[in-house]
């Protein structure tokens, strides 16, 4: 019986919480029941257990010693008693596991009936290795229930009890008080040492619990690449080894085995960053990475421990897995480079060089891609692993793009290679999903100056002589087309010509071209500085055309105007060329265009020349000699028109600017006298309806000038006055407006009004010269006097 209330206290105490509470609201039918079972020994035994009760000072220390598990007393009647009380108080517990218990617990309690304990304490060995969920029975309401006094029930309700019980056990082992210990030394107490020590082993066999977890061995570490925490262990065994005890020295079969886990975790470290390239989509294989580069940085924290360590490190010691984990990563990025897994491009259109260049490219970009969409992932944003990466692509590819230099022979593969150095090369870069990751800025140029100079004085040369050669092409299919007496394409009834449309398009996209490839404007804009001769070759083109005067001659000086148009507007709103050369390209074109207009105008001239010299004449002022000069105007028109809208209306307002200065010569060259105020009015009067019609007529066909009727309307004007003062100021009016009228132009003007003295045309002479004088010409005026010819 002494055993037994030993281990019985244990439990009790341990659980002593518990039993109160629900002892004190025991009912009152428990409580008569309990009275009448067993004899007057259980009877002593219940009030044993009071007496116990009200000496416990402290809950919690209670709870920290462990149980001392103990053989059972097979006495029926004490038993009882106690195994009532503790069924109370865990009735939820028992009524449960009971009505649970597997058909092998109901044999075993079977057999307990015959009082041998020695047969108890097996079962409850047993029992040991069948674990419950503790928290789930903590979380059920006590049921309370009327007990059996059967030995039996008793042991299995024991066990299931202990088991339930045995995580609070364990740690009470794990924590015994020094009281404890001084009695198991105690040697008048052998059976208490004996009992403690066969528990100790009893729990040291038992497995682990569910709610136990077992910590993983190094080597299930690697099998799992969970290689910080690998890391980790080693590092512990390090500091145990090392700097908490002495061991080391002693120890050298363990310095031994941590070097050599050093070593084979280190292995699979590297073998694991050697595949950083290879990352599939499952999450284990980026944890690996993540989880090697946790424990590179783990090395690298271990290492600076050292150096601030007086003691003498272990030959591993430091480590440097950092600067090995950047020598890794570069000789993979040397060995995908020297081996790119992408085509080499197309091996019949390209040379070696070209096919090398466009691969190795292919495969610095789909690298690039993958670092930033998988591999960042598994690196903290301190290391800045796209930067690293990109730094090492760009020096692999700089240290091959100088060998290649030094092979390219042909200008093709010079071309090449400037423009994937200078184009290709930053467009890689230049992806937003890259740029956003990527410093590009701070990678520097792939070639020195002194490499990229030649390049590009060898590609800038050729550019130029392609450029010259196409546009040489154009001019000749041109020149073929009139030697064979080919008219000029017409389009919505306008002749034109294809030179200039493609002369333009090899210009703007070679030199566009360049500028990208060279990434500078000025070089770019060399390769057009032999266009002046091109112009020049192109007018002298112009020029055979007109001295020859074939029968399509019209139709392809109308299609050049064209030409010569689109040519200005190019030069003028592009900045593709040098500015001398562009200077001198826009005055071959004014030539040109001047050319033109006099070969197509000179004939119409021609025929309305009778009809110039009536003007100013006495048959001048009659309606219908001015009328005629207009009906053959009109005609003349028709023939001007095939060129384009714009060509058109320059080309007539030419015509009409012409014919109001051949109109204002005739009538300055006097022979019509203008004797007295009649018959001036009548001269006004027929100048400002002559200047009318005129207008009229040419805005029909397209003209623009209008300023052209303002001049023959001041002139006009000076014709009807009669007074000094304000001829004075109607000629300086006109001078104003038009700052290349001359004392000549007054003077011969004034001669037409026979009634103003010599001394009258001085005043207004000196007015006018005065005038000039004082204010300054407007660049942009228009001239017009000056074209007008006086004796």
């Amino acid at each position: 019986m002494p055993k037994f209330e030993n281990t019985l206290n244990r439990l009790r105490e341990s659980f002593r919480w518990r039993r109160k509470k629900e002892v004190d609201t025991l009912p009152s039918e428990d409580l008569k029941e309990e009275k009448g079972l067993g004899d007057g020994s259980s009877a002593t035994c219940l009030e044993n257990e009071e007496k116990k009760e009200e000496e416990e000072s402290d809950v919690s220390s209670l709870k920290s010693k462990p149980a001392t598990p103990s053989k059972t007393d097979p006495s029926m009647p004490r038993f009882d008693n106690t195994f009532n009380r503790l069924r109370e108080s865990f009735p939820w517990r028992r009524k449960k596991e009971v009505d649970t218990l597997p058909s092998e617990d109901l044999k075993e309690e079977k057999g307990l009936g015959d009082g041998s304990s020695a047969t108890c304490l097996e079962n409850e060995e047993k029992k040991e290795d069948e674990e419950s969920d503790v928290s789930s029975l903590k979380s059920k309401p006590a049921t309370p229930s009327k007990t059996d006094p059967s030995m039996p029930r008793f042991d299995n309700t024991f066990n299931r009890l202990r088991e339930s019980i045995r995580w609070r056990r364990k740690q009470e082992v794990d924590t015994l008080p020094s009281e404890d210990l001084k009695e198991e030394k105690d040697p008048n107490n052998r059976s208490q040492k004996r009992k403690f020590y066969f528990k100790q082993k009893r729990d040291e066999d038992k497995p682990p619990s569910m709610d136990e977890k077992v910590t993983p061995t190094f080597e299930e570490y690697l099998e799992r690449q969970a290689f910080c925490e690998a890391t980790q262990e080693l590092i512990d065994r390090e500091k145990h080894l090392f700097w908490e005890t002495a061991e080391a020295e002693a120890n050298k079969e363990a310095v031994e085995k941590l070097a050599a886990d050093h070593k084979a975790l280190e292995e699979h470290v590297w073998q694991i960053l050697q595949q950083s390239f290879s990352l599939s989509s499952e999450e284990a294989s980026a944890s690996a990475l993540k989880s090697a580069v946790k424990a590179i940085n783990l090395e690298e924290e271990q290492d600076q421990l050292w150096k601030q360590n007086s003691q003498t490190p272990p030959a591993w010691r430091p480590s440097e897995w950092k600067k090995h984990h950047d020598k890794v990563l570069h000789e993979l990025v040397n060995g995908r480079m020297d081996n790119p897994s992408s085509p080499t491009g197309d091996q019949v259109n390209q040379s070696t060089i070209q096919a090398t260049i466009q691969s190795m490219g292919k495969q610095l970009k789909d690298d690039l891609q993958q670092v930033v969409e998988k591999v960042n992932n598994c690196y903290p944003p301190e290391m800045d692993i796209c930067n690293f990466y990109a730094r090492q692509y760009h020096q692999t590819v700089k240290a091959r793009l100088r060998k290649i230099v030094g092979s390219v022979g042909s200008v093709d593969d010079c071309s090449f290679l400037l423009q994937w150095v200078k184009e290709s090369y930053p467009e890689i870069l230049e992806k937003p999903e890259l740029a956003s990751n990527i410093n590009t800025e701070a990678l520097g140029n792939l070639l020195p100056d002194e490499l990229l100079k030649p390049l590009e004085e060898q590609y800038l040369s050729k550019q130029q002589s392609d450029l010259m050669i196409y546009i040489g092409r154009v001019l000749d299919e041109a020149k073929k087309e009139w030697d064979q007496g080919k008219e000029p394409t017409r389009y919505d009834g306008c002749y034109v010509s294809p030179v200039a449309y493609d002369v333009i398009q090899f210009i703007n996209g070679i030199v566009t071209s360049a500028h990208i490839t060279v990434r500078d404007r000025h070089k770019a804009q060399e390769i057009t500085s032999n266009l002046t001769d091109f112009m020049q070759r192109y007018q002298k083109f112009h020029e055979d055309i007109i001295k020859q005067n074939k029968p399509h001659s019209k139709a392809f000086i109308k299609a050049n105007l064209s030409c010569v148009e689109q040519f200005r507007d190019f030069l003028v709103e592009h900045n593709l060329f040098p500015e001398d050369v562009r200077e001198n390209c826009l005055q071959v074109l004014t030539e040109m265009k001047q050319s033109a207009h006099t070969y197509l105008l000179t004939p119409v001239h021609k025929i309305l020349k009778p009809h110039y010299q009536k003007v100013g004449t006495s048959d001048w002022l009659k309606k219908n000699t001015f009328e005629k000069l207009l009906n053959s105007t009109e005609d003349q028109l028709q023939e001007l028109q095939g060129s384009t809208q714009s060509c058109h209306q320059e080309l007539i307002g030419q015509l009409q600017q012409e014919m109001t200065v051949e109109y204002v010569r005739r009538l300055l060259k006097g022979e019509v006298k203008l004797k007295d105020k009649d018959r001036q009015l009548k001269a006004y009067e027929t100048v400002k309806e002559n200047a009318e019609r005129l207008h009229e007529l040419f805005a029909r066909m397209g003209s623009k000038q209008d300023w052209l009727k303002e001049i023959l309307t001041k002139i006009a004007e000076v014709l009807k006055l009669q007074d000094i003062p304000a001829i004075q100021m109607q000629i300086v009016s006109v001078g104003s407006a038009y700052p290349d009228l001359s004392e000549k132009h007054v003077s011969a003007l004034l001669k037409l009004k026979t009634n103003i003295s010599k001394a009258d045309r001085k005043i207004v002479k000196t007015t006018l010269s005065d005038t000039l004088k004082e204010s300054r010409a407007d660049p942009g005026t228009r001239k017009f006097f000056s074209k007008v010819e006086v004796r």
